[in-house]
């Protein structure tokens, strides 16, 4: 945690501080945030304000009066819930509008950690609580060049490794040899582990026909598809380096076994193919024209081309997720289904487009790259791109 930096973007925003609270370590944000251990024992209210001039302020009960020593700035106890109200307009003093990690409305549901009471105290005391969703974003998700390059490097890995796989669906097809959905999502796994990625336990799904018309999918060691001619693919793979600090690549790509796709299914395909490639053109404009994005915005612009020929109700999920040192990042999504996710892209960042068209009991269709956007402002593909489907024989 850098208090300057933090008090600089507190300053840009207008705003007059941060108040950061927890309670029995729910608030893993800002436990992150102030490098605090999150396994250590906490059973008492902490909070910590960083004004945007000054010296930081914490306030503990005098029953973990130590929780905090490792931060910067004074130190205020309380005993009694009074006591507590008391030290919080205290440390707050003259301040008007302050940041908390809540979202209005809820539509950003991922940084909302404060409970209603806390913001029922704090606005009670006379003070205006604004979402702290852009700083959690700069100081949580932003990749410097190291983990940049962690990406890229996971992604050819995991790149290379999708091919293998496509070619050992091939390879079994040849012999006549079963290879189910599990087996084949094992095998990936394995290569993953032999190559120093790790998808901590997470395994990617590997989908045959209608199985993945559930987003979700997850293969089972019973109960599976077995590959065979004619068969529609989808294989979603995500990985990391084995190093800490580095950031997670995850693509979506579909095949099919055989010569000649089924009409319907090319036509699900090149329809998500072209909501992915407007989605990336609709950032690229703004970038180029040096105006803000946000990531509803984004999610409107993909979710259009799917509208138009005529599959919207069948786009079941939000356009993309940020990705981090977890797969599912705590920057901006690409969203305005599940929430409206009213983040500005910034510099730094990293995130999927993922659009995709269920038709349950039948076949699906998800084409899913990585966008990462340099320090310098550019649009980056981190990747190659699926323009065709790929043709398993």
């Amino acid at each position: 945690m850098n208090v300057a930096e933090i008090q600089k973007a507190l300053k840009d925003q207008n705003l007059d501080g941060w108040l950061l609270y927890d309670f029995h370590n729910r608030d893993l944000l800002a436990i992150k945030i102030l490098g605090l251990d999150p396994s250590k024992f906490s059973s008492r209210r902490w909070y910590y304000y960083i004004p945007a001039e000054g010296e930081p302020t914490k306030l503990v009960s005098v029953v973990e009066k130590t929780v905090l020593d490792n931060l910067p700035g004074r130190k205020l106890t309380y005993l009694s819930w009074k006591e507590m109200h008391r030290q919080i307009q205290a440390m707050l003093g003259k301040s008007k509008r302050i940041a908390m990690n809540y979202s209005p409305m809820n539509h950003i549901p991922y940084v909302s950690m404060v409970d209603a009471g806390i913001l029922e105290l704090i606005r009670g005391f006379g003070y205006e609580i604004i979402s702290a969703a852009d700083l959690i974003q700069q100081f949580e998700a932003i990749i410097d060049e190291k983990g940049y390059r962690s990406h890229v490097e996971a992604g050819e890995i995991v790149l290379s490794i999708k091919d293998e796989a496509y070619a050992e669906i091939a390879q079994a097809i040849r012999e006549g040899r079963a290879l189910s959905e599990y087996e084949l999502q094992q095998f990936i796994m394995q290569r993953f582990d032999e190559e120093g990625l790790t998808c901590e336990g997470h395994g990617p799904i590997v989908g045959i026909n209608d199985h993945p018309a559930d987003p979700h999918f997850e293969p089972k060691p019973e109960g599976g598809y077995i590959f065979k001619p004619g068969d529609t693919v989808l294989i979603d793979l995500w990985a990391k380096k084995k190093e800490p600090g580095s950031i997670y690549y995850d693509v979506t790509w579909c095949g099919y076994i055989g010569e000649n796709p089924p009409d319907k299914y090319l036509e699900i395909f090149n329809t998500v193919r072209n909501a992915r490639k407007a989605a990336v053109q609709f950032v690229r404009d703004r970038f180029d024209k040096g105006e803000p994005c946000y990531g509803w915005e984004v999610d409107d612009a993909c979710r259009q081309v799917v509208v138009d020929a005529g599959y919207g109700d069948y786009f079941l999920h939000r356009t993309g997720h940020s990705i981090g040192a977890d797969v599912h990042g705590n920057g901006v999504n690409i969203d305005n289904l599940e929430t409206k996710d009213e983040r500005r892209l910034v510099p730094g960042i990293c995130f999927s487009v993922e659009p995709g068209i269920y038709l349950e009991g039948d076949m699906a269709v998800r084409s899913e790259i990585n966008v990462f956007i340099t320090l310098a402002g550019e649009v980056v593909v981190c990747g190659d791109e699926q323009e065709e489907l790929i043709l398993v024989h």
